[in-house]
């Protein structure tokens, strides 16, 4: 390993483009702690630390797993990627339904290229509503400092919330510009690389919050008190490693279609007539569902705690907040595995379409071999689909209730076993794997063994 990895730093095209993509994370990392002018930061880290922020800090921490975001600081990167992961999942469903962008999906890389082009435009106008709408609740919440605000606490002068939504939308553009800086001449892809720095970034302190008391009173045989005991480090590792590598299993597993390619003759050649696979993979909707199904649950949590914090003395409202309590009971479990299961399939039937891959294998002269061509094709792709996607959900289910497990029955916070599972580990996972695949392109072209050989 350690000799690949000096192959790797000895290729100079790929040298500079490793060391061109960490530079531009750091600049990344820089940016994202430094607070917007006139934001008391203090009192909003006071605040979300407190145990009244309820389902709202919750709220907060999902959408800054998933878009390397940090809502709780208001940093001129506050809104992070958020806004871009809107307009591409907007104009990817859009692509779908809508006949224009269909024809423009079709043509291909041109039409991708337009395509981008239209994202970056949505990306600007959902970052000037939300920053908008954000610098709005600060305002309300009285996160400002008093120089900028007026009759005592009334509201904030124009020039100073323009200057806010000003500067986090031209964070967000610029980070949206540094991801495809990275896309063009870095390594690996430029989003989910943020989106990973992001995770890694709160993975460290939460780590070490959790493992102060360990190095700093010793280690126990047993867990006491709410330090963690050797008995506990070593089934935190064990099952650390075996979901990971579960995770990675899931991720790359495919179910192949044999398909055969028609013969051609020409002259005296015969050419074509092979045989081929045509790989589904078994997790074709990806960390999505999981990404869905925890924000819809958030929602009515955080509704139902802001009435109980109106009306105190409801029983039934307070049961309610408890109910959609993340991890706590089996009606939240059984709705987020539902809600799993269901946004499983809605995204494999957005993304994965059996007629025009039929249509594909038509063109290019390829059948699956016992099924003609054209509909009854898409026929058996869309059942060979339907049942490994229930294979694929309940994957996902699994993975996303292991922080809950490993939170409530080891007793550990939920900030480091959030990354034994869920949207954090999946994230991680397929990043690196599209990474080191980045990587073994370059190494493989200058006839070296790959990092996975």
């Amino acid at each position: 390993m350690w000799e690949k990895i000096r192959i790797i730093f000895t290729i100079r095209e790929l040298r500079q483009k490793i060391l061109l993509t960490l530079i531009l994370l750091a600049i990344y990392r820089v940016g994202e702690q430094i607070p917007v002018p006139g934001v008391n930061t203090e009192r909003m880290t006071a605040i979300f630390r407190s145990e009244t922020a309820g389902g709202f800090r919750d709220l907060l921490d999902q959408i800054t797993v998933f878009a390397a975001s940090r809502l709780d600081q208001a940093t001129i990167f506050g809104l992070g990627i958020m806004p871009y992961i809107s307009a591409s999942i907007i104009f990817q469903l859009l692509a779908s339904v809508y006949p224009p962008l269909e024809k423009l999906k079709k043509e291909g890389p041109a039409g991708y290229k337009k395509i981008n082009e239209y994202t970056r435009y949505a990306t600007v106008g959902i970052c000037i509503i939300q920053s908008w709408m954000y610098v709005a609740w600060l305002s309300a919440q009285g996160f400002v400092r008093p120089e900028y605000t007026y009759g005592e606490g009334q509201g904030v002068y124009f020039s100073w919330f323009l200057m806010a939504v000003i500067t986090m939308t031209a964070g967000t553009t610029f980070l949206m510009w540094l991801g495809e800086q990275i896309d063009e001449y870095g390594v690996g892809n430029g989003i989910s690389l943020l989106i990973m720095a992001g995770i890694l970034a709160r993975m460290i302190p939460a780590l070490y919050q959790e493992l102060r008391p360990v190095f700093d009173e010793g280690l126990e045989l047993s867990s006491s008190g709410g330090k963690l005991g050797f008995d506990t480090l070593a089934v935190l590792f064990v099952l650390f490693v075996s979901v990971v590598a579960g995770v990675v299993y899931m991720t790359r597993a495919q179910r192949r279609i044999l398909t055969q390619s028609a013969k051609h003759v020409r002259g005296r050649r015969v050419y074509g007539g092979a045989r081929d696979y045509l790989p589904l993979l078994v997790n074709q909707a990806g960390v999505m569902p999981i990404i869905f199904a925890s924000s819809l649950l958030l929602f009515p949590l955080t509704f139902f705690q802001t009435l109980a914090h109106w009306y105190p003395g409801s029983a039934w409202i307070a049961a309610l907040a408890n109910v959609f309590h993340r991890g706590d009971g089996f009606w939240y479990n059984a709705m987020y595995i539902g809600l799993i299961y269901f946004f499983c399939y809605f995204w494999t039937a957005i993304t994965f379409n059996p007629n025009e891959i039929a249509e594909q294998l038509k063109d290019n002269g390829s059948i699956i071999l016992g099924y003609r061509p054209g509909r009854r094709t898409a026929e058996y792709l869309e059942k060979v689909m339907v049942r490994i996607t229930y294979v694929g959900a309940g994957f996902l289910a699994a993975v996303a209730i292991i922080p809950t497990i490993v939170a409530d029955w080891l007793g550990v916070n939920y900030q480091i076993a959030q990354f034994y599972g869920g949207t954090s580990l999946l994230i991680a996972v397929s990043v690196a794997f599209d990474l080191v695949q980045k990587i073994d392109s370059h190494i493989v072209m200058r006839n070296y063994k790959g990092l996975l050989e």
